[in-house]
């Protein structure tokens, strides 16, 4: 009986490697305890949560998801239809980050099913807030929650 537990798993999908490494610093910033896993496009990350590839083959499910939304090749709305119309995907909640402001994209990314909607600020101080924030809504609750149904099961 393995009574561990499991870290919170993050993917990160983002294709600019300043804002991912960014946004690795701001997690690693508010000492929020994840395994932040990285794709860089939507079709990577489609590939990752469907274990498409052998090297995927072994990976965490999510416990949550960080989507960019303006990407080449698969754009954030489209990747997230994807994930909200597989059954097997759809639970995860879906976190967007992006850097528009406009309400069509924060109505869209609503109505495809994310969770939240975060802009992704120029300021240092602002992201690690955004972050703060991010760990107080999504990650702590649910990792507790998964501890307690851990700690059950045991």
């Amino acid at each position: 009986m393995n009574t561990a537990i499991q870290p919170f798993v993050i993917l990160l999908i983002e294709d600019e490697k300043t804002d991912a490494y960014l946004v690795k610093w701001a997690i690693e910033e508010n000492r929020i305890m994840v395994d932040l896993r990285h794709a860089f496009d939507g079709y990577e990350a489609l590939a990752y949560l469907r274990r498409l590839a052998p090297r995927f083959v072994g990976a965490p499910r999510p416990d949550l998801i960080l989507l960019d939304l303006n990407m080449p090749g698969m754009a954030g709305l489209e990747c997230l239809a994807s994930i909200k119309q597989d059954p097997a995907l759809r639970d995860i909640p879906v976190v967007m980050l992006s850097t528009s402001y406009a309400e069509k994209d924060v109505a869209a990314s609503r109505n495809l099913g994310a969770a939240d909607y975060f802009t992704k600020p120029m300021d240092i101080h602002q992201l690690v807030e955004t972050f703060r924030v991010l760990g107080e809504r999504w990650i702590t609750p649910r990792a507790v929650a998964t501890a307690h149904i851990g700690g059950r099961n045991a």
